[in-house]
């Protein structure tokens, strides 16, 4: 079997001690121009900038930004970990290191693939690097889409297994707010306990939805935090507030195409008095044509490397929801490895070449 070549990666593991956090700045631009200057010189490269969060757009050269045929999606920014999970280290196969599976390690892999084969191709093709993923996407590839990036076809390059994701749920970020009365911890009748109205309320909806102890299609809610300002252990909080971030299938007709102002009026029925359900913002399930010709494209180039490329759903949402909203079909089809967000996440090394060779494949064929 075919090696990945070591210059590839020692540069992965250059990309992997990046700390590229939502709270880094510097290091989300050093992640950033380091795929950039990997990707190499003779193409147009669009940066952008949100909400301190930088990305660029990379494409053969034209006078003007085309619309793409197809679009490699790729993000840059990994979630916090201790300062030794951004020191890679190799077992075998196995790339461990904050970022290896989710997703620096595929998104060298486009890269790569771009580099080679981008310019002489007879259709636009557009590499997208973003910086947000992990914060939700809203300054990165909803940023450029607002500014009028657009295409046909999306690969996004989350972990998959070199399977294609075509359903991933849709999520909403949501707090729920407590007030009560604060008093003396001694005299707790003499005030109102917010905290105890807001795990009541929490309490309520988790009833609801259940935390799931195994893999389930459904709603789910995760409880992310719990927080008063109170300074001290004798007072009663007189105000408190959870996180809450939730997952749903289209299939649950309480979420799914509903607005923001509504989820709030459905989340209120789980709430005491004295809670009052803040909604952030609601994304949509997302989903793809499984019988279009780029997916069908896409699972023969995964099963020409001998990979049997079935159909898989995402209980996380990707950056593929916004192209959704638009009716552009966007897949998730990325290398393989496990440990997503954990202190074991790994890439699987030997995964990378039939990954690169898929990619190459699917785009010289269309």
């Amino acid at each position: 079997m075919e090696a990945v070549p070591e210059w590839f990666v020692t540069l992965a593991e250059e990309l992997l001690a990046v700390p590229s956090v939502a709270d880094r700045p510097a290091d989300l631009h050093r992640a950033l121009d380091l795929v950039l200057d990997f990707t190499g010189p003779g193409f147009t490269v669009e940066r952008f900038e949100s909400g301190g969060k930088p990305s660029a757009l990379v494409y053969p050269v034209s006078a003007t930004r085309p619309r793409f045929l197809v679009i490699f999606n790729a993000h840059l920014d990994v979630v916090p970990a201790a300062p030794d999970r951004f020191v890679p280290r190799r077992e075998g196969d196995r790339l461990y290191a904050r970022g290896a599976q989710d997703m620096k390690v595929s998104a060298l892999v486009m890269a790569w693939v771009f580099r080679e084969s981008a310019a002489g191709l007879p259709y636009p093709v557009a590499l997208q690097l973003v910086t947000d993923e992990e914060i939700g996407g809203r300054n990165g590839t909803l940023h450029q889409l607002r500014q009028g990036v657009i295409g046909d076809f999306v690969v996004i390059g989350e972990q998959s297994g070199l399977r294609v994701v075509t359903d991933s749920k849709g999520m909403v970020v949501a707090n729920l707010r407590a007030t009560g009365r604060g008093a003396h911890g001694a005299y707790p009748w003499l005030g109102d306990n917010a905290l105890l109205k807001l795990m009541r309320s929490v309490d309520n909806m988790l009833a609801r939805y259940p935390v799931a102890t195994e893999e389930v299609w459904r709603t789910t809610v995760n409880l992310a935090r719990v927080e008063t300002p109170g300074a001290a252990r004798n007072q009663v909080p007189a105000l408190a507030e959870a996180w809450l971030d939730i997952r749903f299938p289209p299939e649950d007709r309480e979420l799914a195409g509903r607005s923001p102002q509504q989820v709030a009026e459905h989340l209120l029925g789980f709430c005491e008095p004295g809670v009052t359900p803040v909604v952030d913002h609601v994304d949509p399930p997302h989903h793809a044509d499984r019988d279009r010709p780029e997916v069908r494209a896409l699972r023969a180039a995964a099963r020409d490397q001998g990979y049997d490329a079935p159909f898989l759903r995402k209980h996380g949402a990707a950056d593929g929801r916004f192209y959704y909203e638009r009716g552009v079909d966007a897949v998730i089809f990325g290398i393989g490895g496990d440990g997503q967000h954990g202190p074991d996440e790994y890439a699987d090394l030997a995964t990378v070449l039939p990954y690169r060779r898929a990619l190459t494949a699917f785009l010289r064929g269309r």
